[in-house]
């Protein structure tokens, strides 16, 4: 496990309930960043294992992002730093949760050159959890700014509830979905962001990734928090999908381990 704790402050904390996202900054220190690049370059070429490669070299999404989910799973190097307690507790403080709860990691490359933009979106209508109030932390392993995919939010978005899924391929505009006409994107924030730094943000919150523009990988790990006690929706997802649970299920068991 990753040594020592984060305290957060009681601005941040105030900033990411009120606006739905938060930057923090040196999160991970420069020999840790080093470290999770290596166990990342490793698991991302592996071909087999209980990670999901979620599209392949020259498939569209793969333009989006090259994406490969759990891989806590084949690597113990990942583990190290998904099942951190260091970081789920950063969003045990952020959150005011009494427990927290892995969902998944995905290692992030957002590859060079015939890269796309991540399109506006929010998380939790991907996710198959009847609350509403999971989390994602996202791990920057590169500087980002908007010339290699960092991220934008729109503050105070994650109030805007009920809506789908974007097709991140071909996506609607989420603006202008009933419900979100009230949202301005122009009140976006750019978050750029050294590496070892991160962002929290809520699953509602509308956010958007810069395409990479660059002639290297834009890396990063995020990995997705829940309150401990969260139930299942009944919808489909890779990783709940061989579980077996019924509607109104805990989300709890080896996969789903409580982090702090």
């Amino acid at each position: 496990m990753l040594r020592g704790m984060k305290e957060i402050s009681e601005e941040q904390i105030h900033y990411y309930r009120e606006n739905g996202f938060v930057q923090i900054d040196q999160m991970l220190n420069t020999e840790e960043v080093e470290e999770l690049r290596e166990y990342l370059n490793e698991v991302m070429r592996s071909t087999t294992g209980h990670s999901t490669q979620t599209a392949e070299q020259g498939n569209a999404y793969y333009k989006v992002l090259n994406q490969r989910v759990n891989t806590w799973r084949d690597h113990g190097g990942m583990a190290r730093f998904v099942l951190s307690e260091r970081l789920a507790d950063a969003a045990k403080q952020l959150t005011g949760f009494e427990g927290i709860r892995l969902f998944h990691d995905h290692a992030l490359y957002k590859m060079p050159q015939d890269s796309k933009p991540t399109p506006w979106h929010q998380d939790w209508p991907y996710w198959p959890m009847k609350e509403q109030n999971a989390l994602s932390i996202w791990i920057a392993l590169d500087d980002v700014d908007e010339h290699n995919g960092c991220m934008m939010f729109v503050p105070k978005s994650q109030k805007i509830k009920n809506l789908k899924s974007i097709d991140l391929v071909e996506p609607q505009d989420i603006f202008e979905e009933v419900g979100a006409s009230d949202i301005d994107r122009n009140k976006a924030a750019i978050v750029r962001m050294k590496e070892g730094s991160c962002t929290f943000h809520h699953g509602l919150t509308f956010h958007y990734a810069h395409a990479n523009l660059t002639d290297q990988p834009r890396r990063a790990l995020a990995i997705i928090y829940m309150e401990d006690g969260t139930t299942f929706s009944g919808a489909g997802h890779l990783c709940t999908d061989a579980q077996n649970f019924q509607v109104g299920d805990l989300i709890r068991g080896g996969l789903f381990p409580r982090l702090a």
